[in-house]
């Protein structure tokens, strides 16, 4: 394996902590630097102190939704740049739209493996950088 994933900082914002757990676990693993938050205004303040690479945002949380948080990135000069990925126990053409409207680079539907999530990160992250 080669450490092409060593600190890259990911984010991943669930109200589950089973999904964060997994998730976090995951990513280490590979020797990514792994920030949580458990809603959306969690996430925006630790996104300003952070600064990920990318960021994994469920859509179905209280308070704030993913559908709002990935709004709210997008729409700020520092961050729209910054690759989200949508995540989905509902693998629905509606949100998958409501996804890419709101600016998120895709969706993928929970429970995912690391191999999705490692795939997302290659094509969102490290490819750009190269290419």
């Amino acid at each position: 394996m080669s450490d092409i994933y060593q600190d890259l900082k990911v984010m991943v914002i669930d109200d589950s902590k089973t999904i964060r757990r997994t998730a976090e676990t995951l990513l280490k693993k590979v020797g990514c630097d792994v920030i949580t938050a458990t809603d959306g205004f969690e996430a925006l303040s630790k996104i300003a102190d952070n600064n990920p690479d990318i960021i994994f945002v469920d859509i179905m949380m209280p308070r704030l939704d993913g559908y709002q948080t990935t709004a709210l990135i997008k729409n700020n000069k520092v961050f729209q740049k910054t690759p989200v990925i949508m995540l989905s126990s509902k693998d629905g053409l509606f949100d998958r739209a409501r996804g890419r409207i709101v600016g998120s680079e895709q969706y993928l539907t929970k429970p995912f493996t690391k191999e999705e999530l490692l795939g997302a990160i290659k094509r969102h992250v490290l490819d750009e950088r190269v290419g």
